[in-house]
């Protein structure tokens, strides 16, 4: 996207200027292995990424996630003034301050940051930069943690990781943990994910885990519960709430994640069993996809309440 399509700085920084302040009180997360986002209410923080709203305003789903009762936000896709991600490498610093306050100005922080790709495919130093840039937003969001998606290209795997490695001191320094999550293609398992974590080899990168994901990406073959048993010592951070099934849709079965979580076949109990043997016993858990059904804010929003309180439930006893 070029700079004409973002909106007017003055518009959208209106607000933001009191926000320095409040960056240098916010508590840090110190990105240290088996520490995971901070909080009050227990060992883990319950949120919602802004993907339901994705046909919506950030701000609109910001206001949703709020009146479904979260005090966590996880930043993805939504509808924004310059394309789907609501942070990215071509935003501007300015314009991630002002989501920022938008995001405390609800009552809410931001646990998790999706940013999108790095263009590896220009250059490893490329990569480096957009990586740098990505972190210097989330620090100026407030955002706790970074979620990159993987590389399904073989041929840039070892670019990738290595743009990643070299920004994970940098990410430190400011206390944002990177991690990456199954994503199909090269990062689809649990043995591919640890491959991953193994190639850039520093304890400021983890698995971000996707139970819905393994099976999505399996065609519903993999068990999560059992690839969950392949990444012991690698989710430190936080982990996406999503479920999955096959569904019929045209007379053919589909597979398909829009589904509010506790409704699927992902057994998340037994998931988060496996996970806490392997470490796991505090973090995050941001809710991904819900039901979204006619797509209303109606809908969405009532299923959104119903995922917060299965999962609040589900972790209830830790």
């Amino acid at each position: 996207m070029t700079r004409n399509a973002y909106v007017s700085r003055r518009t959208f920084l209106a607000g933001a200027v009191g926000a320095a302040a409040g960056w240098a009180s916010w508590p840090r997360l110190f990105a240290r292995a088996g520490e995971g986002p901070q909080g009050s209410e227990g060992a883990y923080q319950v949120g919602i990424y802004t993907r339901p709203w994705d046909k919506y305003d950030y701000r609109v789903a910001l206001d949703a996630i709020a009146e479904a009762g979260f005090k966590h936000a996880g930043l993805m896709t939504t509808t924004m003034p310059w394309g789907r991600l609501v942070l990215s490498a071509t935003t501007t610093v300015e314009q991630a301050a002002a989501i920022g306050e938008e995001v405390r100005k609800r009552g809410l922080d931001i646990l998790s940051v999706y940013p999108g790709g790095i263009p590896v495919q220009k250059s490893v130093q490329a990569g480096v930069e957009a990586m740098r840039r990505i972190i210097d937003n989330c620090h100026a969001a407030g955002a706790k943690s970074i979620l990159m998606g993987g590389i399904g290209n073989a041929k840039l795997y070892d670019a990738y990781y290595k743009a990643i490695a070299e920004t994970c001191d940098y990410a430190a320094e400011k206390g944002i943990p990177i991690t990456v999550k199954p994503h199909g293609g090269l990062n689809a398992t649990g043995p591919q994910c640890r491959k991953c974590i193994e190639a850039v080899g520093h304890e400021n990168f983890s698995l971000w885990y996707d139970p819905g994901n393994i099976m999505y990406y399996s065609n519903g073959e993999r068990d999560p519960v059992e690839d969950a048993k392949t990444v012991a010592g690698l989710v430190k951070v936080g982990m996406c709430i999503k479920d999955f099934d096959m569904v019929e849709k045209n007379g053919k079965l589909t597979r398909d994640v829009w589904i509010t979580p506790g409704r699927g076949r992902v057994d998340f109990p037994k998931v988060m069993k496996v996970l806490r043997e392997g470490g796991f016993r505090r973090g995050a858990l941001v809710i991904e996809c819900v039901f979204r059904g006619d797509g209303s804010l109606e809908t969405i929003l009532a299923e959104a309440k119903k995922a917060r309180e299965y999962v609040e439930k589900l972790v209830a006893v830790y």
